[in-house]
């Protein structure tokens, strides 16, 4: 039980290390880890659909991102209040 459990974390602790993917003309960006790449997908395409308004969508969109962030955590709760308005 205790050798399920440590995969379980390691697979989670893989899960939020960060993305580098290397762009021509760009170089190095950071994704997001795919569950969050999964909720902006679907929040723009909410926004695409006109089922929820581009603002609301950008506002729950840098909520979201905000309420994330590990290098500023005084920024958390200002993401976390974001999120929820």
């Amino acid at each position: 039980m205790a050798q399920t459990s440590h995969v379980i974390t390691s697979a989670r602790r893989k899960l939020d290390e960060p993305h580098r993917v290397t762009l021509p003309l760009v170089g190095t960006v950071t994704m997001p880890p795919p569950d969050r790449l999964a909720f902006y997908a679907v929040l723009g395409l909410l926004g695409v659909m006109e089922i929820v308004e581009w603002p609301i969508v950008l506002l729950v969109g840098a909520g979201h991102f905000l309420a994330h962030q590990r290098r500023y955590p005084a920024l958390i709760g200002v993401g976390e209040a974001a999120e929820a308005a």
